[in-house]
């Protein structure tokens, strides 16, 4: 053993697996049961201890290859998926669009079968268009992991979120009668979407809040659910608010009359926090813009937890890889 490490034993928890093994892709949560998901934090667990060692790294994959394809920009997401899949020894192809033959009018049909020779036993996918994860499992035999499909999911934030939230309390029980809220533009937000299927899925419950032009009303469907358009009413009695960040790019004109009086409405504040439950925790999913969707003052402050999401995003990930790739074996 090398020293000041710890002993890690890389076989998840008896039977915590056994209902994983039948998952062969991960878009979202839709076919998801509670059991699985909790079966999957247990992993997580495993993965952190991992990251704990002298030497943070193992062999649980190797002799995979895991493909990151990003066909938007992303920061935490794609440093999260590589560092987790070299953590457990795998190997790493990094796909960029705007550097590939997609530029060059090739189809992403043809650039992904012209990537599948290469022999990537998993996708990380990452594009603009809803759906796209999806379409392109029909075009390979590897497994796909949806790192964000649009305004439609982005499930691995939303389990590093619900992870990082039960890990901050050592006496955590259960995820009833938690509620989460969540503030900014939701319409927009595909982290909000997969929070709010998580989250109800493992007995929550969720507040949104926003401008009326960015709050959709379909949302007032889902059982555990409440709409908003006043900061204090949302966070009311909430363990964990979650500020969002104003996707101007994917926005038209005319949904906001101006930043300014975004930010007076609807800026997550520790004046919005008094609000919230006691020991309620500060989230943001990244990128943050500090002093428009949520104060700095906030986003610094001891309850905030921001930073230990970004952290927890490599053992929620290498959890995912391992239960995708080793868990059906």
């Amino acid at each position: 053993m090398i020293a000041g490490s710890k002993p890690v034993s890389l076989t998840p928890p008896a039977n915590s697996t056994e209902s994983l093994v039948k998952k062969k892709h991960l878009f979202d949560f839709k076919d998801w049961s509670l059991q699985e998901v909790h079966a999957l934090f247990d992993t997580t667990d495993v993965m952190a201890q991992v990251l704990e060692r002298t030497i943070k790294r193992v062999p649980a994959l190797q002799g995979f290859t895991v493909g990151t394809l990003f066909f938007e920009n992303s920061t935490r997401t794609r440093l999260s998926f590589e560092r987790a899949a070299r953590a457990q020894s795998a190997d790493v192809l990094s796909f960029a669009a705007g550097a590939s033959s997609l530029s060059k009018g090739e189809s992403m049909k043809d650039t992904l079968r012209t990537i599948d020779q290469m022999q990537s036993d998993v996708y990380v996918v990452r594009h603009a268009a809803s759906g796209v994860p999806y379409q392109l499992s029909k075009w390979t035999d590897a497994v796909i992991v949806n790192a964000g499909d649009g305004r439609r999911a982005h499930p691995t934030q939303a389990l590093l979120d619900a992870y990082t939230f039960k890990k901050n309390f050592p006496n955590f029980d259960s995820f009833e009668g938690k509620r989460l809220a969540i503030m900014g533009d939701v319409m927009h937000s595909r982290v909000a979407r997969s929070n709010i299927e998580l989250w109800t899925l493992l007995g929550g419950e969720v507040s949104l809040c926003g401008p009326a032009t960015l709050l959709p009303q379909e949302f007032e469907q889902f059982k555990n659910v409440s709409l908003s358009h006043n900061v204090y009413e949302a966070a009311e009695g909430a363990h964990a608010v979650m500020a969002l960040r104003l996707q101007s790019e994917r926005m038209t004109s005319g949904l906001l009359p101006s930043i300014a009086e975004y930010q007076e409405r609807y800026q997550v504040t520790e004046q919005v926090m008094k609000h919230a439950h006691s020991d309620a925790l500060v989230m943001h999913p990244g990128p943050m813009n500090r002093d428009v969707e949520i104060s700095g003052e906030l986003a610094d402050s001891e309850r905030s937890v921001i930073e230990k999401q970004v952290a927890n995003g490599v053992p929620i990930r290498m959890a995912v890889l391992y239960t995708l790739l080793v868990g059906k074996r």
